[in-house]
């Protein structure tokens, strides 16, 4: 393990100067990894690791659009494909990436695919953690582990074709062969991670449910849509409040926080730029800190994920869903971002 200094907290992380690819290819060199769900998480984590040399297959429903997806990338029916019971009995590995919905309903079928010292790997803490409401309890003689890459699945995948790989945290639930940890940091290796650090399943799912509703989607979302209302409540056009509100970070001052930090941004803008931040971030942070007690709460105690399974699993969620997302699409401010991204320079030459 490499250990880090993070701002004055020393971490141990692994990186592939600690544990290689290759040295990954020699402990899953037995293992036969199922992918279960070529959603989100799938695609990118199974072609990263068929890439890397491992044997791979993939378990899906099939003759929808994901099984479709997955004989476009390669993977043959009846060969590397197959449907997801079917998957689950072959794999001495097997990644439990279907939706959180669909873990606990697939559940009582995958339980009973898994043989003594197969390993169950999960991309995210929630069904574990919250077993009392999704009654995914693992048997005894199975090993536990997780991997979950700390972003999207298309990022999973585009990060490791030009080379950078993407971060993800690990952690081992159960250890029935001694080797789970092991195996753990082989697949994380595999799935192209740049660096790997420890965690548990609590507090990955606690983190990462936080973060999704609050910076990462929910509050930028948010925040975005007020920024911009508020210039057209003050005359601004949508063009004028979609670029100082979207477009410049997007495609400037993001990039940049991204490769060198926001207290480099802070010392690196116009001078009227530093004193209207240095002034305003407190006072936003300020603001922001009841929301963001009130919400890590939630995640806590169990309240996200119960709205969840409840919403996700209704009869009409997908046509209630559509709903939704059409509001956000058909808004003012996206609209307006569809057309600033048609003027884009690369867009135009196409």
């Amino acid at each position: 393990m490499a250990q880090i200094d993070f701002g004055g907290v020393v971490e141990e992380v692994i990186t592939a100067d600690e544990f290689s690819l290759q040295k990954a290819r020699e402990v899953l060199s037995q293992e036969t990894v199922a992918v279960l769900g070529y959603g989100v998480q799938g695609p990118g984590q199974a072609l990263n690791m068929r890439d890397n040399g491992i044997r791979v297959i993939v378990g899906q429903r099939q003759g929808g659009s994901s099984w479709q997806r997955a004989v476009a990338d390669g993977f043959v029916p009846g060969e590397t494909l197959f449907p997801i019971e079917e998957a689950a009995r072959k794999g001495t590995v097997v990644q439990f990436l279907l939706s959180d919905a669909g873990q606990v309903a697939t559940w009582p079928t995958i339980k009973q695919c898994l043989g003594e010292g197969d390993a169950l790997y999960f991309s995210h803490g929630f069904s574990i953690v919250y077993r009392d409401q999704t009654e995914i309890v693992p048997p005894d003689n199975v090993d536990v582990v997780l991997v979950a890459p700390k972003g999207s699945g298309r990022t999973v995948r585009t990060n490791f074709l030009d080379g950078s790989g993407i971060n993800s945290s690990y952690a081992v639930h159960q250890d029935f062969t001694g080797r789970a940890k092991e195996r753990a940091l082989a697949l994380g290796i595999a799935v192209g991670s740049g660096y790997l650090f420890p965690t548990t399943f609590e507090k990955e799912v606690h983190s990462d449910l936080t973060g999704e509703r609050g910076v990462l989607m929910g509050c930028l979302a948010g925040v975005m849509e007020a920024q911009y209302n508020l210039l057209r409540k003050n005359g601004h056009s949508p063009s004028e409040a979609f670029n100082e509100t979207v477009e410049e970070l997007t495609q400037s001052l993001i990039r940049l926080v991204a490769e060198n930090g926001m207290d480099w941004m802070f010392s690196n803008c116009s001078t009227t730029a530093q004193r209207g931040a240095l002034d305003w971030a407190p006072k936003f942070r300020d603001a922001v800190v009841p929301v963001f007690d009130e919400l890590y709460e939630r995640v806590v105690s169990g309240a996200e994920t119960r709205r969840v399974l409840e919403a996700n699993s209704a009869d009409d969620y997908r046509e209630k869903l559509d709903k939704e997302l059409a509001v956000i699409h058909n808004s003012e401010m996206w609209q307006a971002g569809t057309a600033v991204r048609s003027l884009r320079p690369e867009r135009r030459k196409k």
